[in-house]
């Protein structure tokens, strides 16, 4: 009898956390002793006390809950605008996990997840959000630190179009592992392969292992521009683009209101930035991706595909939360 194989545009790798996100002044960062605008790691005592913090001392309330990881974010963006999209990450079986289980369930994203999962606590971000919109995070990683090659599905990969891996994973050997077998798995199968950077402290602590992943070959590389300039030790998003090209022809490097420069390995194309009034930049380079990539496999060419997740990202971050609602959708759809 044969079986039917499903057939995905997106297959993603990455973290799987729920999000928590508060509004918090500078002076807040300053006491916690948080450095602004970048991901903190952190064990469950520093989260307990961080929430103490916030909570009980300074009485800040939670403005969101939501399911959240940077590829997880992404592939959520491709599902929502028309794509079919695989998530491969590991949750505990705990109610945290269920949340995060039933959130891509209802997404229509397929998973290697079960109902049968791992005891343990399912990884958590701390979102705190200032005024100017920056925010700064803080993930306890809970069992997603335990990412491997087992939690891959090497034919749901091998059936997709794009493997697209997100940078946070290199920060864990045994995801950092999982990570280097897809991408044998992808360039075998003839599947695109597409890298984040995801966050400047990544890129700052683990170069040596971007190095490695991009020296396998990379189809697409995602990043924004400090990324970009740590990564190739330069000062300006032009000497970035100049390095940036010769390891990895096509790339989308984002500029924040400036837009995006981006390159299918000719010309390199700078697209203008949507004038938005930001309030949460949380997700916007994964939602940038996101969009980025439905558009791709859609046919769009890579001025088209790069505008709209420009008006996608602005869209977003002049809402609190990492994802596109239902309203937001329909709008870049229209």
């Amino acid at each position: 009898m044969d079986t039917k194989i499903d057939k995905y545009d997106v297959y993603g790798i990455g973290n799987a956390l729920v999000d928590t996100e508060y509004e918090v002044t500078n002076d807040f960062l300053d006491l916690a002793k948080l450095p602004k605008g970048v991901m903190t790691l952190i064990d469950a005592e520093d989260r307990v006390r961080l929430v103490q913090l916030l909570e009980r001392e300074h009485e800040h309330q939670i403005v969101k809950l939501s399911g959240g990881g940077s590829a997880a974010n992404t592939v959520v963006a491709v599902s929502q605008l028309g794509c079919r999209a695989f998530y491969s990450c590991k949750v505990a079986n705990d109610q945290t996990g269920d949340f995060f289980v039933k959130d891509l369930e209802d997404l229509g994203i397929s998973t290697n997840l079960t109902a049968h999962r791992e005891p343990g606590v399912t990884g958590e971000c701390i979102s705190m959000v200032t005024p100017d919109a920056e925010r700064t995070m803080t993930t306890h990683l809970g069992i997603t630190q335990q990412f491997s090659i087992q939690e891959l599905n090497p034919d749901a990969l091998r059936n997709s179009s794009i493997l697209y891996i997100e940078g946070y994973l290199v920060s864990s050997p045994s995801a950092f592992e999982a990570v280097l077998e897809a991408q044998s798995i992808a360039r075998t199968a003839g599947v695109k392969v597409a890298l984040t950077l995801s966050d400047p402290a990544m890129v700052e602590n683990f170069k040596s292992a971007f190095d490695t992943i991009i020296s396998r070959g990379i189809d697409i590389l995602f990043c924004n521009t400090e990324e970009a300039n740590l990564w190739t030790s330069t000062s300006t998003p032009e000497d970035a683009v100049a390095v940036i090209r010769e390891a990895c022809p096509f790339f989308a490097m984002t500029c924040g209101k400036d837009g995006a420069m981006v390159s299918n390995g000719q010309d390199v194309i700078h697209v203008p930035g949507v004038p938005t009034t930001a309030v949460d930049t949380t997700g916007a380079g994964d939602n940038f991706a996101g969009s980025f990539l439905a558009k791709m496999c859609s046919g769009s060419d890579l001025r088209t595909a790069t505008a709209y997740a420009n008006q996608s990202a602005s869209l977003l971050v002049a809402n609190f939360g990492a994802r596109l609602t239902t309203d937001m959708v329909n709008s870049l759809k229209q």
